[in-house]
């Protein structure tokens, strides 16, 4: 295990699957949190989806993936979001209805091209070997314009995610301040597909926030050691995959799970006792 943390340095590709899995790690951690607590947290496996398709058929016309992706998920954040308000379909719903269908496109158009390959394959399952220096130096700025954004917004954030009732009584804009959770997340999302892939993506957001709500009830604790626990598992899933040569999205989403799991055991055993 010592030798893969070395390992990381030695090689520049590995050292840009790191940086950008840190930073994605803590963005996703950080809004994680208020999505869990918002009964929404599935809305990063929807969106995850959302991005493969545009990746998929971005990939299939020879367009940038990134370019096509970024703002087609980000709409579907606004249209999800807008669905849930309307009443008329939940947000569970809403999320299977976008999710199963820009999937199926997705398939649909790259079988119908180029077919499954090598790249889109990477799209879906991760991979650290998709990332170039410009995606990086893309990926940072943008995980950056995330953090920001949520440190400004964090009071607005924290009213809506208890009492979006009482925020709006009180003058809160919360349309607005719900549409900009909602772009935070998708772009994480985008950011953190190529690392993750499409079908783990959301771990990123549900595993760090379920574990540090075993430890404690405060808002602002539960975020800190949110983004710190996804810092923790994400270095330890990396560092594992180098090691046995398992996918980096699998390997990390595994130590989440282990952490989680002996949290959940030792907060039980301890409340018991």
């Amino acid at each position: 295990m010592p030798e893969a943390i070395l390992d990381i340095f030695s090689y520049d590709f590995l050292a840009r699957g790191l940086l950008v899995g840190l930073m994605v790690s803590v963005c996703a951690a950080l809004l994680g949190v208020t999505l869990v607590l918002k009964r929404f947290a599935m809305i990063g496996d929807g969106l995850g989806h959302v991005g493969f398709g545009t990746l998929a058929v971005a990939t299939a016309f020879g367009w940038t993936p990134l370019a096509v992706s970024l703002p087609v998920t980000i709409l579907a954040a606004f249209f999800l979001l807008r669905l849930s308000e309307g009443g008329r379909i939940k947000g569970d719903a809403a999320i299977a209805l976008v999710s199963a269908s820009s999937l199926a496109i997705g398939i649909f158009v790259v079988s119908a091209t180029t077919g499954m390959n090598t790249e889109v394959d990477s799209y879906l399952f991760g991979s650290i070997l998709t990332l170039t220096r410009e995606d990086v130096v893309l990926s940072v700025c943008l995980c950056v314009v995330v953090l920001v954004l949520f440190v400004v917004f964090y009071n607005r954030i924290f009213a809506m995610t208890f009492d979006e009732s009482f925020a709006r009584a009180s003058g809160v804009p919360t349309g607005l301040y719900n549409s900009v959770l909602a772009a935070l997340v998708a772009v994480t999302i985008v950011i953190g597909m190529r690392m993750m892939g499409a079908l783990l993506i959301s771990s990123l957001i549900i595993f760090p926030a379920l574990a540090t709500m075993q430890l404690g009830r405060r808002y602002l604790t539960v975020t800190i050691w949110s983004a710190v626990l996804a810092v923790f598992s994400f270095l330890l899933g990396y560092a594992l995959a180098l090691a046995f040569g398992t996918p980096t999205g699998a390997s990390v989403v595994i130590i989440n799970l282990a952490v989680f799991l002996i949290l959940y055991l030792v907060t039980r055993v301890l409340g018991r006792g």
